[in-house]
């Protein structure tokens, strides 16, 4: 299927050059991107009948463009709307966020669509989960994740009800996991376009918000885990999910079941033993040996602390911990 053209009039050349590029390198971005740097340009320019959407400065655009297009988005310069039939986007903000904004007003379309990328290779699934408390789990599956998002498309969701991770909270009401889960179940057939709208990035790692409501994530059912772990798959985005996991979801044995590795970080001291013993004495009842079979126990290293924010976690005595974790399991896979 012929993807159809933005067009991007902006009369700032390094602007519109860099806005370009950052777009068309998303991955599936639903339109080929041409860049004007003005009115005059983009009319002598080739192939206007086809101009699916037209992003334009607000510093040229005027109503009487005698161009037709799908659609007009403003990049607006001036913080005011002085043409309120038009979407605004705001252009003097991080690039990623125009990205996200310009996929939200496609998603919205009749006409959206996103073809299925799985071309047969499996997504892996890696589970982060551990009965003991405050043992960093949390900080452990983020590394991981930014480690592995060095080499391979990468996911990170966090089932906690309070991530107490400041950093990976939404920048504004509505964008989270549990807005996923929304579209998944509301606007199935509009599921990819919205999840690529919701992602965001810390490094070069993948994530969605954790729930801001968190203890709602009660009400979600195994089924409905396993169907959105099963559509994020299927959409060929990624080649790994981390799931940093929590007892406080139904169906946490299945969706352990479901993973390729569990890591599983414990502590020496008697009350912390005494639960991995009682959770592996779990596993055996309810006959879930296998995935008692797949998990990893991780004793962390002593470290003197953690950098400052979640995109240098590839940095310092964790990360090398978790890199030599990396390799050794690639080595095991590969014998």
């Amino acid at each position: 299927m012929e993807r159809k053209i933005l067009a991007l009039c902006d009369p700032e050349e390094d602007y519109a050059g860099q806005l370009s590029a950052y777009l068309q390198n998303s991955r599936e971005f639903p339109w080929e991107i041409q860049v004007f740097t003005g009115i005059p340009q983009l009319e002598e320019g080739g192939k206007l009948k086809d101009i699916d959407l037209l992003l334009v400065a607000e510093s040229v655009y005027y109503p009487e463009l005698p161009i037709e297009t799908g659609v007009t988005v403003l990049l607006n310069e001036s913080g005011l709307v002085r043409w309120s039939s038009l979407k605004n986007v705001d252009k003097y903000q991080p690039a990623e966020n125009v990205r996200r904004e310009l996929l939200e007003m496609y998603a919205e379309r009749e006409d959206a669509f996103y073809p299925r990328l799985g071309n047969g290779q499996k997504t892996r699934i890696v589970g982060m989960y551990s009965p003991v408390r405050r043992c960093l789990q949390t900080s452990f599956a983020l590394t991981y994740g930014q480690i592995l998002a060095e080499r391979h498309r990468t996911l990170y969701l966090n089932f906690e009800h309070y991530a107490g991770m400041p950093e990976l909270l939404p920048e504004e009401k509505g964008r989270d996991l549990s807005t996923l889960l929304y579209y998944m179940k509301a606007e199935h057939n509009k599921f990819i376009p919205r999840m690529k709208a919701l992602v965001q990035k810390k490094g070069r790692l993948d994530y969605v918000a954790p729930a801001f409501m968190g203890h709602h994530l009660v009400y979600i059912t195994a089924q409905e885990w396993q169907q959105l772990l099963w559509e994020i798959g299927e959409s060929g985005e990624y080649d790994y999910i981390i799931l940093d996991l929590s007892e406080n979801m139904q169906g946490l044995l299945e969706i352990l079941r479901k993973c390729s590795r569990v890591y599983m970080l414990v502590k020496e001291d008697p009350v912390a033993r005494c639960k991995i013993d009682q959770y592996e004495q779990i596993l055996s009842l309810y006959e879930y040996g296998d995935v008692k079979e797949k998990t990893r126990k991780c004793r962390l290293p002593l470290f003197r602390q953690l950098p400052d924010q979640i995109e240098q976690y590839t940095r310092g005595d964790l990360a090398r911990y978790v890199r030599e974790l990396i390799e050794e399991e690639a080595d095991e896979s590969v014998c």
